[in-house]
């Protein structure tokens, strides 16, 4: 294979996936897109004022609909999100749940076996021939009395190298590798579904279309068969919908409403915009305060009216079995959040957790009665302005100590996980992926640098951070724990902010 080196170390089963013809074709993805996709990353660091794009009203005011779902993914009520791991593909198919988000970004650590493994598991999965069998005996696979849900695969985003991969002697793009190789594997199944993450303006669809347009070219499979849901993750992609949902409408499927990706993206974004940008406790930012309300609300408006679904947020809560009281609580709080979700017109919402698949699945029931989804719960009466999604002090609430020792403790926490292997962390009962450490990381950042003081009066400053951080290194242990502790504090008080924890991260693993 001309100009195509592999740098990574052989994985079980690799060679079924990294075949000469598998390689050639996501080289020429590369060869045809890395250039533009430079471009637009590069693009990123030009911050513009937020606002409607006047340049293209007449795509948010004219007549236009996305392309209509195909059957498996009509409905879509309850979707369950993890990492290509073997077993939790297999218990994500088990589940119940009507999709699999199958996630080869936050919740998964890039280490070459992990790239590579998921994609066998994808494989196999795909073809429903998936088992495993653990190291103490147990067997897992897949059961015939559920019906399993439809697989939708989240690719790296666009600010990500494989440095494994190694096309004309540069690193391959991330995202066009795991498209790429699932792609070119999975095609002739019929259900080439994914979950773009981290884009940040119309443009980054464009160029995602542009890949599916080849790619389906490339193989002879009909254009349109690709469907793509775009996580709305980014506070400039906010004011970007219709444009996102036009630029990919023969592909389009829908948008997804996140939460800590979101605030890491306006605290990046307004991170040296003064005080009133800087955001509370991140526990305290829920979906309903104003300026989450005006993002969600507008999500679900925007997609209807375009024939596209709109799906909730996580519930990343893990049921404790060793404390009922703790699990009671939590799933109370869980079955507001999607109440507040189907009551909104959301199609349907996210969990970490097979326990959660059922208490979301009652609560879309409920509303949903005989209907897969609700396209035609239009909302004409939500008008969103600019100024209601970039009020961040309508949040209300401000910094604590408790705060503070709080996104020390997540974030070192999972990046220990991180760094061993592990993108989806379980922490406190939650489970965690790289939106947690990135918003946790963020908030120290923004405190640090814009002279926050806390409700006890005292002021956030490296010294404090570094005192907890030093508090967090006594409580926790593990094989890579001194370099989790420099990374966090590499990417929380850095006096240039790190655009994503991933990418040094990313450069100290094998």
């Amino acid at each position: 294979m001309s100009g195509v080196r592999v740098l990574g170390g052989e994985v079980e089963r690799g060679d079924e996936i990294l075949t000469p013809d598998a390689l050639e074709f996501v080289a020429g993805l590369h060869r045809d897109f890395a250039a533009t996709r430079d471009d637009l990353v590069a693009r990123r660091a030009h911050r513009r004022p937020l606002g409607f794009l006047p340049g293209t009203r007449a795509v948010r005011d004219g007549d236009w609909r996305v392309a209509e779902a195909p059957e498996p993914l009509r409905d879509r009520r309850v979707e369950i999100t993890g990492p290509t791991e073997r077993k939790m593909t297999i218990n994500a198919l088990n589940s119940g749940a009507k999709v699999w988000l199958a996630d080869l970004e936050d919740a998964n650590t890039p280490h070459w076996r992990n790239v590579v493994s998921g994609q066998v598991n994808l494989y196999d999965a795909a073809r429903g021939t998936i088992e495993h069998t653990s190291p103490e005996g147990k067997r897992y696979a897949l059961r015939d009395d559920v019906a399993r849900p439809a697989i939708v695969v989240r690719p790296r985003g666009w600010h990500l190298p494989e440095r494994h991969l190694e096309i004309d002697g540069k690193p391959a793009v991330g995202a066009l590798v795991d498209f790429g190789l699932h792609f070119f594997h999975n095609a002739e199944l019929g259900r080439p579904y994914y979950y773009l993450p981290k884009m940040e303006s119309h443009l980054e669809a464009r160029l995602w279309n542009d890949v599916f347009t080849a790619a389906q070219q490339r193989l002879g499979v009909p254009h349109g068969t690709i469907r793509a849901t775009v996580l709305i993750e980014t506070i400039p992609a906010a004011f970007e919908m219709d444009e996102i949902l036009y630029e990919l409408r023969d592909h389009a499927s829908g948008l997804n409403a996140g939460r800590w990706d979101y605030l890491f993206s306006i605290i990046k974004y307004f991170r040296d915009a003064g005080p009133d940008a800087v955001l509370p406790d991140r526990n305290a930012i829920t979906m309903t305060v104003p300026f989450m309300r005006a993002y969600t609300e507008l999500l679900v408006r925007t997609c209807h009216k375009r024939g596209a679904f709109a799906i909730g947020g996580m519930a990343a809560f893990i049921p404790n079995r060793r404390d009922p009281e703790v699990t009671r609580n939590a799933l109370a709080k869980v079955r507001d959040d999607k109440r507040r979700e189907a009551g909104d017109g959301f199609d349907g919402s996210w969990v970490a957790h097979p326990d959660l698949v059922p208490v979301c699945a009652e609560i879309f029931d409920q509303k949903l009665w005989d209907k897969p989804n609700q396209l035609d719960e239009l909302r004409p009466e939500v008008s969103v302005t600019a100024e209601q999604l970039l009020d961040f002090t309508s949040a209300g609430g401000g910094a604590t100590r408790a705060g503070v020792e709080s996104a020390v403790d997540v974030g070192v926490r999972y990046l220990l996980s991180w760094l061993g292997g592990n993108g989806a962390a379980a922490i406190h009962n939650l489970m965690e992926d790289a939106a947690t450490a990135e918003i946790s990381r963020s908030q120290l950042w923004q405190w640090v640098h814009n002279g926050v003081v806390l409700e006890d009066g005292t002021p956030v400053t490296a010294e404090l951070v570094r005192g907890v951080l030093a508090q967090v290194r006594e409580e926790l242990d593990g094989e890579h724990l001194d370099l989790a502790v420099e990374l966090f504090e590499q990417v929380a008080l850095a006096d240039e902010f790190v655009d994503f924890l991933t990418l040094p991260a990313y450069e100290r693993i094998g």
